[in-house]
């Protein structure tokens, strides 16, 4: 019997990579928008939902309170206590663009826990995201030159209508439907008792 020499085994063959096998990108989905997650959330006031979308902004909301609170624990502390008042807020107000929403909502609660710990801040009117009457002079005489002690003094010679609603709409932050709950008026007593208080703080704090 021969010796058979010069044979070597041959290798299996890779079925698998000679098969035509497609290569599939998966292509990731487009996060949902804002809205679509405010519309969401307000029709299953699921917490998840709210999550995604407060967790976009976090950043914004910690430095935010870290510009006007200057201290960063207490920063930390109101990213929660925000939240908080989202979960209520959110379902309650009708939101078209909840980044600048959000950031008035951050802006009246550190202003809020200012006020509560006597600290003298600059207060800025938000009149804009009610109503789309031109009062910028109001806001740049507000923004420019007011502090809180004047602007309470003012607030507190206003007619007791006035000022009630005005401090529920500047600085408690809420909303016409809100003022409407607390006080029993319509509407349109409403937004009268705010223009006609805001023209009156004007004239107010526009005097030496």
């Amino acid at each position: 019997m021969r010796l058979l020499t010069g044979l070597h085994k041959q290798p299996k063959k890779n079925y698998l990579h000679h098969q035509m096998i497609p290569v599939v990108h998966m292509e990731q989905p487009e996060p949902d928008t804002d809205e679509v997650l405010v519309k969401r959330y307000r029709s299953t006031g699921e917490q998840q939902v709210l999550a995604t979308l407060y967790l976009r902004y976090t950043t914004l909301v910690y430095g935010t309170a870290l510009k006007y609170l200057k201290e960063p624990e207490g920063a930390k502390d109101a990213v929660m206590d925000v939240y908080q008042e989202l979960l209520g807020k959110l379902l309650q107000h009708e939101v078209v663009n909840f980044k600048s929403w959000l950031y008035v909502l951050v802006k009246n609660h550190c202003l809020m826990l200012l006020r509560k710990n006597k600290k003298a801040v600059t207060v800025e009117f938000q009149p804009n995201f009610m109503q789309s009457e031109d009062f910028s002079h109001l806001e740049d005489v507000l923004e420019k030159e007011q502090q809180l002690q004047k602007l309470e003094k003012c607030i507190g010679a206003l007619q007791d209508e006035q000022q009630n609603t005005i401090r529920l709409f500047y600085l408690q932050g809420k909303c016409y439907n809100e003022i409407m709950e607390a006080t029993g008026f319509d509407w349109n007593k409403v937004r009268s008792l705010v223009q006609n208080g805001r023209r009156n703080l004007k004239n107010c704090m526009d005097k030496p």
